[in-house]
């Protein structure tokens, strides 16, 4: 006689954890050339989402909101204010366009998403990335990121 076993219980996956990230930047486009310090906070099970662009002392871009309230975009430079419901709706200068933290997650910890290529990788994934793509009023422009810090709360 066999024995039949049940299948086991399929379980959801855990959520992942929220993220604090922190990235050196450096752009080119029609805006000029740039350095500067990419900081995250990105939590995919609510869709928070706080990023600040600082370069040369200032800030150069506010990105903050979530799934529940939707999001705004401040770039002070360009005299930019504006809110969505979602992240891809929002005009976002300086980085490439994503539809949602989940997939800004995937970019930075995966190197997926149009236009970018991983530069190099460590055991926690890309150390530096690449993106080329256009802006908001399509013209060229690059974008290079390199990990200066990963942290997965818990």
């Amino acid at each position: 006689m066999i024995a039949l076993q049940a299948p086991p219980a399929e379980t959801a996956p855990a959520p992942a954890a929220p993220v604090r990230a922190q990235y050196g930047w450096g752009y080119s486009g029609p805006e000029g050339e740039g350095v500067g310090t990419l900081s995250l906070l990105m939590d995919p099970s609510s869709g928070r989402l706080v990023a600040e662009l600082h370069g040369l002392g200032e800030r150069l871009l506010l990105l903050e909101g979530d799934r529940a309230a939707g999001y705004r975009v401040q770039v002070p430079r360009q005299g930019l204010d504006q809110r969505a419901a979602t992240l891809g709706a929002l005009p976002v200068p300086f980085l490439p366009q994503l539809p949602s933290v989940e997939a800004l997650l995937r970019l930075l910890g995966t190197g997926e998403g149009p236009g970018v290529s991983v530069l190099k990788k460590d055991a926690q994934g890309p150390l530096k990335l690449h993106w080329r793509g256009k802006d908001l009023r399509g013209r060229e422009e690059q974008v290079w990121l390199e990990r200066k810090r990963w942290e997965a709360s818990r």
